[in-house]
């Protein structure tokens, strides 16, 4: 039993060390991304179209951040209960986008990159619109819910 587990353990360490390049470029890319501006620059264009059909401008950070990184949108959400409460209807709709979408880039850049597999064909535009269903399905049920 003792052999099955260093052998496990020994597998697993391999694949760490084929996951970590992943790793490392999809958290610069985030870091570049939020410190260009862009991230800020893209709210700003986007906000008056959403607010159209209701989606709050004070959630598109989150919205924007939580496709690409768990702990830069676990940061944002963060800001959002400190800035408005734990009741505000911002943080409920956070708190329920959180919990309805996924890390997608995160998610593909690991996953794909520890099997090896450089087509990702798909997986990232039905991720996204899944990503896109839950956000927008967050915004909806929140209002009902709670306003």
């Amino acid at each position: 039993v003792y052999e099955s587990f260093v052998e496990g353990a020994k597998d697993g360490f391999d694949i760490a060390l084929r996951i970590i390049p992943y790793l490392v470029a999809i958290l610069v890319a985030i870091g570049m991304f939020r410190a260009s501006g862009a991230m800020d620059l893209l709210i700003g264009l986007i906000a008056p179209l959403l607010n159209i059909i209701g989606f709050p401008p004070e959630n598109l950070p989150l919205a924007f951040m939580r496709p690409l990184s768990g702990s830069g949108s676990l940061g944002l959400f963060t800001d959002l209960v400190n800035q408005y409460g734990t009741d505000s209807i911002f943080t409920k709709i956070g708190a329920t986008m959180f919990g309805s979408t996924e890390t997608t880039f995160y998610v593909l850049a690991v996953y794909f990159g520890s099997v090896g597999i450089r087509k990702s064909r798909h997986a990232l535009i039905a991720g996204l619109i899944a990503d896109a269903v839950g956000i927008l399905s967050a915004v909806y049920i929140c209002k009902i819910i709670f306003i």
